[in-house]
């Protein structure tokens, strides 16, 4: 698929891998609209965009949310044949910890955000997919997910976080299996250490140590490094049922 025929639902797209992801998309000649609950940054975002970008606001874990930015995607850029699920949410904290067991509403909202918000773009962008015109290779569009390394290498206190990723990772293939029947790809990139606004809050010292880690490069992962990986998902047709790890090299440790 050319980037320039994409016209991509970008969830997170407000801020962090998502923002990134955006901008490159718009930038090689993308149509974008960004789902994501921050208006203030969203709206920001689309602004730099000349006409190309959208904002929608939006919560990945309400239905009606996504159907609205779906249906805007459609009536505002005629079509949708890319959705990049970058929303997420982290949340540590131990199964038993100091004030007691691990809350299950704490739990509940990290896999509702994560996984469940994930699922909830899919089946509804797919919903609109079957309908595009294939292109020669019989494409009608792509799903890019985000999973993480915590999906393999899950530190103690990550279980939520891990569970919600592990997720992702696991759904991959049984639905690139079914999409296939329809011309739509999935393909999930599972990313490392990266220099995020979750970071952003961390003295540096300690993102100095993190960043040592990683085997090579030894630094923390920029975020057009993970939206060029999201476009070469994108172009090439082969990247289908798979989860791609963007890491340095990188395996976490217990703690």
């Amino acid at each position: 698929m050319e980037i320039q025929e994409v016209v991509a639902l970008v969830t997170g797209g407000a801020s962090g891998l998502g923002e990134a992801t955006v901008r490159a998309l718009a930038a090689f000649g993308a149509k974008v609209v960004i789902v994501d609950v921050d208006a203030v940054k969203g709206e920001k975002v689309a602004e730099s965009g000349d006409g190309n970008i959208l904002f929608v606001r939006g919560d990945v874990i309400h239905e009606e949310d996504i159907y609205t930015a779906v249906g805007k995607t459609i009536k505002h850029f005629g079509r949708i044949n890319a959705a990049v699920n970058c929303a997420g949410i982290p949340d540590a904290g131990k199964v038993l910890g100091k004030k007691g067991p691990l809350p299950l509403a704490s739990f509940n909202k990290v896999i509702g955000v994560n996984l469940v918000g994930t699922m909830n773009v899919i089946r509804l962008a797919v919903e609109q997919m079957v309908n595009n015109d294939p292109n020669a290779e019989g494409e009608r569009g792509v799903i890019v997910n985000t999973a993480s390394i915590a999906a393999f290498d899950g530190q103690i206190g990550q279980a939520a976080y891990c569970a919600s990723k592990g997720g992702i990772v696991g759904m991959t293939l049984p639905i690139a299996r079914e999409c296939a029947e329809y011309g739509v790809r999935v393909a999930t990139i599972a990313p490392g250490l990266f220099d995020t606004p979750l970071m952003a809050g961390l003295p540096p010292a300690v993102k100095e140590d993190m960043a040592k880690g990683v085997p090579f490069p030894r630094r923390l992962g920029k975020p057009h490094e993970f939206a060029k990986m999201v476009l070469h998902v994108i172009e090439n047709p082969m990247l289908n049922g798979c989860c791609i790890r963007l890491d340095g090299a990188l395996r976490m440790p217990p703690r």
